[in-house]
């Protein structure tokens, strides 16, 4: 590569570094402005008290609540592996209507379905150079892959361990989001507010259920 292109590939990752800056310079200009979002949270909340009522009343199990798991780590990994946060609500409702499919149709599983785009997706990111920086796209694959292992853990334990397992990985997801709400990185905000909100409610709802039941 020649000395301008090493420069313009330095310039590209420096404005790349200084996006998340950008980005959160925007969100409180447009909150001082009087547009708070309270939607992206009472969305997610709505989610997530749905998924635990369907889990309460038997008409999922947790081996679907795993995947939801599985889901929202895979909407941060493909934001990541395609360069655009605002890829992430598209993504979302990919995993939604995989995970609908699998809620309707018996025999299909959206794990198997998420984990080959996980993999179309990262060698794509690969090929765009999407190596660094390092919370990026090799940060949300350790990520997916954990997600991944706590949904396959789901069916050697046996309550309430398998339960605990997947309601502190919702729990931890939550803690996840809002890390990225805070750094503004990987997905939109308003998607970080909303699988927060979701994951949180749902994982409560996973453990209190594991507990009790």
């Amino acid at each position: 590569m020649s000395a301008a292109g090493r420069d313009a590939a330095r310039d590209a990752a420096r404005e790349a570094e200084r996006e998340p800056e950008r980005e959160a310079e925007r969100d409180r200009d447009g909150r001082a402005a009087g547009r708070p979002r309270l939607w992206p949270l009472a969305a997610g909340v709505l989610f997530g008290a749905a998924l635990a009522v369907a889990l309460a009343v038997g008409v999922s199990d947790l081996d679907q609540v795993a995947r939801v798991l599985v889901a929202a780590a895979f909407v941060y990994l493909g934001s990541a592996a395609l360069g655009r946060r605002s890829a992430a609500w598209p993504l979302f409702g990919l995993t939604f209507v995989l995970i609908g499919l699998g809620y309707a149709l018996p025999g299909v599983d959206p794990l198997w379905a998420m984990v080959a785009l996980v993999a179309v997706l990262a060698v794509y990111g690969l090929a765009r150079g999407e190596i660094r920086p390092a919370w990026g796209l090799p940060l949300q694959l350790v990520a997916l892959v954990a997600a991944v292992a706590v949904a396959l853990a789901v069916a050697a334990l046996g309550q309430p361990w398998a339960g605990l397992l997947v309601g502190a990985g919702l729990l931890g997801h939550a803690a996840w989001d809002v890390h990225h709400l805070r750094t503004r990185r990987v997905v939109a905000p308003t998607l970080a507010e909303f699988c927060c909100a979701l994951d949180a409610v749902l994982g409560v709802a996973v453990i209190a259920l594991s507990v009790t039941g």
